[in-house]
Parts: structure tokens; C-alpha cells; sequence
């Protein structure tokens, strides 16, 4: 039997993190590989911009992104993002933490869940993401594709209240 270590994450604002830290993560092509709308290159200008409009976020709707740490080390990025009336929740992990996004997940969504204001999330997948069951394992359906700026995404629901409104398609 081996023992694993135990993983705490945290989440702090992306502030907290340092400039250079989200441009390494942001630079990596591994991340842009899942990132269709992605049509920049990184630099401190866009790393300020990045982080200027998801503390907006934050002053607008009360919540938004975050950085993740595991173990007070930087992982990546993620949160919710109010989009019309719906809360879309996005996850970018740097390529060595991939392995973590479904306890990520699992605490975001806790938060979610507790915050009241979140009948139920949605999840823009890219096509490029092959592996979609934990997604469906954890409770979201999907909802089907949609084209943004050109770009496919897959959409996925996860409702968190038995009295969200039902999906776009009818389907609850």
C-alpha cells in the first residue's frame, strides 16, 4: 500500500500570484492547445489586462476567478463567470497539475452550492478535450455544441438546485 500525500488546495485571488507565475502557465503551448480562443501571445501587458477584467468580475458579480494552489504552490487558474444569466465555471491547470482538475472541481463546486445564487453551472468544453467522462460522472449532462468566435465548444450543465430552471433544450 502506498500512501499518497495529501493535497490541500486553496484558492486566493489572481492578484496574489505572481505576474511572471500566470505567464509561464499561460505561455505553455500545451495550455493553448485547449484554449481555441486563445489568439494572442502572452506578455505582461496581457497578463495585467487577464487579470484587471477577472477582478472585475469580482467587483461586478461578487465572485469570479481565482488562483488555485495545491499546497501553497500555483497550479492554475479557475472560477465562475456570470455569462447572461447563467454562471459558467472554467478550469486552466498548468500541464503538470492536469491530474487535479476533478478535486479542484469538486471544491468549486461545494462553494457554488453554498454561495445560493448558483442554480446550476455550465462548462465550455473544447472539441480538443477527448476525455469528457468525469464531467458526467460527477453529475453534469450535456447540453450540446455551440460556436463561439468561431470556435466549437461542447456545454455541459450541472444543476446544483432541484428548482433550477430547466435547460435551454427542455431537458431538466
Amino acid at each position: 500500500m502506498t500512501n499518497t500525500p495529501e493535497r490541500r488546495i486553496t484558492f486566493v485571488r489572481l492578484p496574489d500570484v505572481s505576474k511572471d507565475e500566470i505567464l509561464r502557465h499561460m505561455s505553455d503551448p500545451r495550455v493553448a492547445e485547449h484554449m481555441p480562443l486563445l489568439a494572442f501571445k502572452w506578455d505582461y501587458d496581457a497578463v495585467t489586462k487577464f487579470v484587471e477584467a477577472k477582478e472585475k468580475c469580482w467587483r461586478r458579480d461578487g465572485l469570479g476567478h481565482w488562483a488555485i494552489l495545491s499546497n501553497g504552490r500555483y497550479v492554475g487558474w479557475g472560477g465562475f463567470q456570470k455569462e447572461g444569466d447563467e454562471w459558467d465555471f472554467g478550469l486552466v491547470l498548468k500541464p503538470d497539475s492536469f491530474g487535479l482538475g476533478v478535486h479542484i472541481y469538486k471544491k468549486a463546486i461545494a462553494l457554488a452550492i453554498s454561495d445560493g445564487r448558483i442554480p446550476f453551472v455550465t462548462f465550455l468544453l473544447p472539441l480538443s478535450r477527448k476525455n469528457l467522462g468525469a464531467l458526467e460522472r460527477l453529475g453534469a449532462t450535456f447540453v450540446g455544441e455551440i460556436e463561439i468566435d468561431h470556435a466549437v465548444f461542447r456545454k455541459f450543465r450541472l444543476d446544483l438546485d432541484p428548482g433550477s430552471p430547466p435547460h435551454p433544450h427542455g431537458e431538466k
